[in-house]
């Protein structure tokens, strides 16, 4: 039995004995005294099925997953479009840690985009501006606390790599 965050029970795995399926499909095997004999099936589920899996995963985190099982772990925003090729260096730089980052380089507001990986519920909102690519750093909003901070942008990166290796919640 597991608990969701809300304090429900649910089973998500189980062992059962089945006496009637091999009965139904005529099911028989021949004992070492040469008689015919019906077998028992054994039924099971590790983790249950695994879409219940996910979905009380996924309701136990309310959709913000931490940066291990995010599918989107950071989201760069420019600023203006002339600060999308700095995003794009560092979307690279994280796909070689292996990180899944991505760049929001819509014709969106700026507003809008970040609202919209608030929305998405994106564990880190990378800001980059003329500052950011001046001074090689990002400007971070951290979804899970609602903290703003800035940092190198080697720093981050490398932070974010270790909180991926520890699995940190």
């Amino acid at each position: 039995m597991f608990k969701d965050a809300i304090g429900r029970e649910w089973q998500l795995a189980t062992c059962q004995l089945d006496f009637n399926q091999p009965n139904r499909f005529e099911l028989s095997y021949v004992n070492e005294q040469g008689e015919k004999e019906q077998p028992v099936v054994i039924h099971r589920a590790i983790m249950g099925s695994f879409e219940r899996f996910i979905g009380v995963m996924i309701e136990h985190f309310a959709g913000a997953f931490p940066l291990r099982l995010a599918p989107t772990q950071i989201m760069f925003v420019p600023v203006a479009e002339k600060f999308t090729e700095y995003c794009y260096d560092l979307k690279v730089q994280c796909a070689q840690q292996g990180l899944r980052a991505k760049v929001d380089a819509s014709d969106d507001s700026f507003s809008k985009k970040i609202r919209n990986a608030e929305m998405d519920k994106i564990p880190y909102i990378a800001i980059i501006g003329e500052e950011e690519v001046k001074a090689q750093t990002v400007s971070i909003r951290i979804y899970k606390t609602k903290e703003q901070a800035t940092m190198s942008a080697d720093e981050f990166i490398t932070a974010r790599v270790k909180e991926y290796q520890e699995r940190g919640l």
